[in-house]
């Protein structure tokens, strides 16, 4: 079986992070069940890692919270996105959080849509990079 693998990092602070980050960890986990169901019949199964930020991490650069890759690829470059920042909450303190750009909406909350969307496409690229190694073989 083939491996989509999710990483997404965050902010933690005294046991806490920020909504934002928060309401994007509930993202994942229904990205994550729909996920499985569109790729199980493809033999792709779906891993997720979750990494935390030290509260010093996050003050060297605030905009690695919140922040997922796909296959080893940021979610802003499968969906052709570009990576923004703004305000958060007390736990962020006066630092702007990592906000994500897609197709001139700006998502502080990273969607499952979004989610599911840059997911499909690593899929596609783990199946059309599965076949032509196959096609090698021959």
């Amino acid at each position: 079986m083939k491996m989509l693998r999710i990483r997404w990092q965050r902010l933690v602070y005294g046991g806490r992070t920020c909504p934002r980050c928060e309401s994007t960890g509930e993202e994942i986990e229904k990205a994550v069940s729909i996920l499985k169901q569109i790729l199980a019949p493809l033999e792709i199964e779906v891993a997720v890692e979750r990494d935390e930020l030290s509260i010093n991490e996050f003050r060297e650069n605030p905009l690695e919270s919140n922040r997922i890759w796909i296959e080893d690829r940021p979610i802003e470059e499968w969906l052709s996105g570009k990576v923004g920042q703004s305000p958060c909450c007390d736990v962020c303190g006066p630092y702007e959080c990592r906000t994500v750009e897609v197709e001139g909406e700006v998502y502080e909350t990273i969607t499952s849509d979004l989610i599911v969307k840059a997911g499909v496409l690593a899929a596609l690229n783990l199946i059309n990079k599965s076949c032509c190694e196959e096609d090698g073989d021959k």
